[in-house]
């Protein structure tokens, strides 16, 4: 199972759209606090997010409690500044993929730490960026694919 990380979410309509996908996709998803949303039954339900139940959720109270779950993994951080484009690493079971903040994108020091294991999303068009959930979709099938987590 492949694990999609969001750092600090600020849209909580990405969020939901990149939980659907990480259930279609069967990946657990991540989300790192602080984000301006709540995820309460009642809120998930206001949503009509009805297949909520079926995410593999974990919330990490903060940056470091994320990195204390992390331990020695070495993450996979999608950003516009990777200088590996996205279909190039060979992706395996287990592997962890994070996407930033959709206005401050991934801290800095994340950035320098795992500089060899950012990749980025090809933009030909005239756009500043994709949407997270779209960003999210294209690398979590992607990494499905080459990992082999997608079954027959």
């Amino acid at each position: 199972m492949l694990h999609l990380v969001l750092y600090h979410p600020a849209i909580p309509q990405n969020t939901g759209n990149i939980a659907r996908t990480t259930v279609g996709l069967a990946a657990h998803l991540h989300l790192v606090k602080p984000y301006k949303f709540e995820i309460t039954d009642h809120a998930v339900q206001r949503a009509g997010l009805d297949y909520w139940p079926d995410v593999r959720l974990t919330e990490h109270e903060h940056d470091e409690a994320f990195l204390d779950w992390l331990g020695d993994r070495e993450p996979w951080l999608i950003t516009k500044l990777g200088e590996l484009r996205f279909d190039r690493p060979d992706y395996q079971d287990g592997d962890v993929l994070i996407l930033g903040n959709e206005n401050t994108g991934l801290p800095e020091a994340w950035l320098e730490r795992w500089h060899d294991r950012r990749v980025s999303i090809p933009i030909i068009g005239n756009i500043r960026s994709y949407n997270l959930a779209n960003a999210a979709a294209i690398m979590l099938a992607h990494a499905s694919l080459k990992a082999g987590t997608l079954g027959d």
